[in-house]
């Protein structure tokens, strides 16, 4: 070969070798983009009310909030180098679901809301509606009118929903949630009940997942019901399998009652059963962490004694440095707030060595300034 050949096949493979780095680098690229795509999504919003503040990320909380000082404090001592270091795969933070992600009561639970509105108003369902599940959403409407306490309706609710919504597909299920969270937010202007994301904690899953936290939703909420919440929501983005909740059965659609021992699945179908099985609060929520997380959190957030035996495992007999933030609902003029039980909460947070969060003095919104409240009597 002579040396004006030699010369062009070098310049060729030199081209080459460019072109395969640049199809590697715009591939890369374009995975870390796809991968980014849901959180971005939700960002934007939270963005969009923090006026794209990128320099202040918890740009919704007053300056002088506990959380915000004690929080990037925090996150700044582990994520650096010493003695303090959390490796990422041991960032591990758990979050309640209502109250503390999701407004709590207007005038119920967002799961109490759908049960009484599938026995009692959905016109496909009200008539084939069993004695049990009716007097169940009768009961939930006489504690929307009283606010008086029914130690048993947790658990009869959790039995009526199993049989309420029997047999249907997970999409089925999803779609259904989806349709009742497009309904508008009784005591409020300007949102659905599925946008009712308090925007200031949203911030803060954003913030923990930017220094390499995985975060987990453990809800005492039925845990398909907060998938089809999150499922169709444009303000928070979590796979499914960080979202832990109460339990029903699943079962296949010819299993005809047979116990899943001795049930081959075949073609048929996976559908909805009709047992209650876990209510996830208190001390079931650190059982399903340690069932389907497998590790000890480090941070954990809440609003209720539901979720202290969550936030007492979570900052006792650890490993590493750890906190716990718990949200008292002291709003009264922008939210469904309660006085008696944010003063019950502050009194916990300083009994258990938790911070307390104040809805009322520390975020600058909670749902977003295009949002209005109405008050409590919107919902009679």
């Amino acid at each position: 070969m002579d040396n004006s050949n030699k010369k062009q096949l070098t310049i060729w493979r030199v081209v080459s070798i460019v072109l395969i780095v640049a199809l590697i680098a715009v591939s890369i690229s374009w995975i870390v983009t796809s991968a980014n795509s849901g959180n971005n999504a939700r960002r934007s919003v939270v963005d969009k009310a923090s006026q794209n503040d990128n320099s202040n990320p918890l740009s919704l909380w007053n300056d002088d909030a506990k959380l915000k000082t004690e929080l990037t404090a925090y996150v700044k001592k582990i994520t650096t180098k010493g003695d303090n270091y959390i490796p990422e795969e041991d960032r591990i933070a758990v979050f309640d679901f209502d109250g503390t992600l999701f407004c709590e009561t207007d005038p119920n639970y967002f799961d109490y809301n759908i049960l009484a509105y599938r026995v009692l108003e959905d016109p496909d369902y009200k008539d084939k509606a069993s004695d049990f599940e009716k007097s169940v959403a009768n009961r939930i409407l006489a504690n929307n009118a009283t606010g008086a306490e029914d130690k048993e309706l947790p658990m009869d609710h959790g039995k009526a929903v199993a049989t309420a919504f029997q047999g249907m597909t997970f999409d089925e299920f999803y779609d259904y949630v989806a349709k009742f969270a497009a309904q508008p937010q009784p005591s409020y202007d300007g949102m659905t009940r599925g946008e009712a994301f308090y925007k200031p904690m949203l911030q803060v899953i954003d913030y923990l997942e930017d220094n390499g936290f995985k975060v987990y939703i453990v809800s005492g909420t039925d845990d398909m019901l907060v998938r089809g919440i999150v499922k169709n929501s444009k303000l928070l983005n979590l796979p499914m399998n960080q979202i832990i909740g109460s339990t029903n059965t699943i079962v296949g659609t010819n299993q005809n009652g047979q116990d899943g021992l001795n049930y081959f699945l075949h073609d048929d179908k996976v559908v909805l059963g009709n047992e209650f099985i876990l209510k996830n609060l208190k001390m079931n929520k650190v059982q399903n962490i340690i069932q389907k997380i497998g590790q000890q959190p480090i941070l954990s957030f809440g609003n209720s004694s539901g979720d202290g035996s969550m936030d007492n495992y979570v900052i006792n007999n650890n490993k590493y440095p750890t906190g716990c933030f718990m949200l008292c609902c002291d709003d009264l003029d922008r939210e469904n707030g309660k006085t008696k039980k944010a003063e019950s909460m502050v009194k916990l947070c300083s009994e258990n060595n938790w911070t307390p969060v104040s809805m009322k003095n520390d975020w600058k919104t909670i749902y977003g300034d295009s949002v209005t409240y109405k008050g409590k009597d919107a919902t009679k």
